[in-house]
């Protein structure tokens, strides 16, 4: 009987192998030809397909675009005569770089020099190259490249203590674009007469810094002092649009010099809907702003404390070298007192999007970071209204910031100079004081109607109406109520009087009348720039706040401008 059950067990046990190994074997098989037909479909895939399935950033730029080209044979030329490369190249970079370590020297350091430079053995490798169309008159290259470095570069340190540290900068790693132009075209061999370098991307650096024979945390801050003085040397030494320009043929290239094209003129409005960084309370936000990241360059507004809707409507100027390719970047932090400000997000806008003269008005989707938007997560939003003046152009439209603007006819002529005279003999026997433009008049307010507002009431209706507030002036008034409507009809004209328009804004709030309270329904906030460039226009405004619904506005401005000593 054990036998014959032993027996029965066995067979069993064998048929459930026999299966289940038939089964892995199907499902092997299943999974062979997918493959086999992936691996097919991916052979015949182009680069459109691959654009379609993912985002260029995460494919190499010669793989994106198609007029990029590899450089193996640069890559073997450069090795092979990188020793006599080195040699030059680094005696040419301490000569230059030296001093702008200098202009950047911490302030806890008494001298900052190159005691040893060498770029080392390893050569760099470009891995990609582009032709720029910018001109009949030029021709421009983008060389990408990496560079894993072996590189000798020893800091020699002194600090008013009296303290002589040599400090070693290693396993330097980096990646960026650089840009060369060759101009202007000539006739005359080599063709070209010049040739400019930048460094026009980095995106990448990293780099070590270790003290010779002991260790640079012995004193506090010296490291992070350091990197951010390398850090803005190479900013402001060879980042575009600052270019170094390498005469060919005999002639004047002073129009290839860096020189400044126009004005940005920036309002920081607002932000909303911040994400809170704080565990107990709100954030206390703050922004920056830049358009080169110098410290001299850089803008920071005030601290709103514990606020995740904070206005700010603050005015920043930023000189502008290349509007085609350079960008505004904003960063928003919560300050943490003593400690490191935490980032909250940021966001960036291309000048070349913008139109010379016309004031832009901007909501900005905040991101962790703007080399890398894999993270989707939302942040909050920045408010911006940006205005692009170029040079040159100052007769076909008016800028209110400019200082012109704000002088007395007096001025005026002291300026222009008289008789032929400049204004510069005169300011001897006149001493010119610095005014501020107060741009002073009437604002007429058109609330003309609502639509698509949302429902707040318990039978899908809504008893809205809007109040009107000058937020420096704290002036108020109110349309009346339209019972029952989620698309009321006001057509109520209010009017301002605005004592300094260039730094006020209008604040309208959208409210549910109940017979017992209100309800906040929404909110627009308006800066008086563009009315006051305009002189009138008509918009239609999305509420801040609300799930839908938005503003149609008509706005007038009637100037009475005035000025005051500052």
């Amino acid at each position: 009987m054990g036998f014959v059950f032993g027996l029965v067990i066995g067979l069993v046990v064998g048929l459930a192998i026999i299966v289940l190994f038939v089964r892995s074997e199907n499902s092997r098989s299943k999974l062979r030809n997918q493959l086999a037909t992936t691996v097919a479909a991916f052979a015949r895939m182009t680069v459109e397909d691959s654009r379609k399935i993912l985002p260029g950033q995460f494919y190499p730029s010669w793989v994106v675009f198609s007029q990029r080209q590899k450089l193996t044979w640069l890559n073997q030329h450069l090795t092979k005569i990188w020793p006599y490369v080195n040699e030059a190249a680094s005696d040419l970079i301490k000569t230059s770089v030296e001093p702008v370590l200098e202009q950047y020297r911490p302030i806890i350091l008494s001298s900052l020099k190159f005691s040893k430079f060498s770029l080392g053995t390893v050569a760099p490798q470009f891995t990609g190259v582009s032709i720029v169309e910018d001109g009949a008159d030029s021709v421009t290259m983008e060389m990408e490249m990496q560079w894993d470095a072996n590189s000798s570069i020893i800091l020699d340190i002194k600090t008013y203590l009296g303290v002589s540290l040599p400090v070693q900068v290693k396993d330097i790693g980096f990646t960026g674009v650089f840009r060369l132009i060759f101009k202007p075209l000539v006739n005359e061999f080599p063709c070209f007469g010049a040739v400019c370098f930048s460094l026009r991307k980095k995106k990448k650096l990293d780099f070590t810094l270790k003290v010779i024979g002991g260790d640079i945390s012995t004193i506090p801050g010296l490291s992070d002092a350091i990197e951010s003085t390398i850090r803005d040397a190479i900013e402001d030494s060879i980042m575009w649009p600052v270019r170094k320009i390498i005469p060919i043929l005999p002639g004047d290239y002073s129009d290839l010099e860096l020189k400044p094209v126009g004005m940005l003129e920036v309002k920081l409005v607002q932000a909303w809907d911040l994400t809170n960084k704080d565990i107990i309370g709100k954030s206390d936000p703050y922004a920056v702003l830049y358009v080169r990241p110098l410290p001299d360059k850089t803008k920071k507004s005030k601290t709103i404390s514990n606020e995740l809707n904070p206005i700010w409507n603050e005015h920043y100027e930023f000189v502008i070298e290349d509007a085609t390719t350079q960008h505004l970047v904003v960063r928003i932090y919560d300050d943490e007192g003593v400690q490191a400000s935490e980032l909250i997000g940021c966001a960036q806008v291309l000048l070349s999007e913008l139109e010379p003269g016309k004031v832009k008005d901007v909501w900005l989707n905040l991101v962790k970071d703007l080399e890398i938007q894999r993270d989707t997560k939302y942040r909050g939003q920045v408010h911006l209204e940006l205005l692009y003046c170029p040079f040159g152009m100052e007769n076909s439209f008016t800028n209110p910031f400019s200082s012109n603007v704000s002088m007395t006819s007096l001025e005026r002529v002291l300026k222009s100079g008289a008789n032929g005279t400049d204004a510069i003999e005169n300011e001897k026997a006149v001493t010119q004081k610095k005014k501020e433009v107060i741009i002073r008049g009437v604002l007429s307010v058109t609330v003309i109607s609502a639509e698509d507002l949302p429902a707040v009431d318990l039978m899908g209706k809504a008893d809205p109406y809007v109040v009107l507030t000058m937020k420096k002036s704290e002036a108020r008034n109110k349309t009346r109520v339209v019972n029952d409507s989620l698309n009321p009809v006001w057509n109520q004209t209010f009017d301002f009087v605005v004592e300094d328009g260039l730094h006020d804004m209008l604040i309208l709030e959208v409210w549910d009348h109940d017979t017992f309270g209100k309800d906040y329904m929404g909110r627009c906030i308006l800066t008086l720039t563009r009315v006051i460039l305009e002189g009138e226009y008509k918009d239609s405004l999305q509420l801040e706040g609300a799930k839908s619904g938005k503003l149609n506005l008509h706005l007038k401005w009637m100037p009475q401008p005035i000025f005051r000593d500052s």
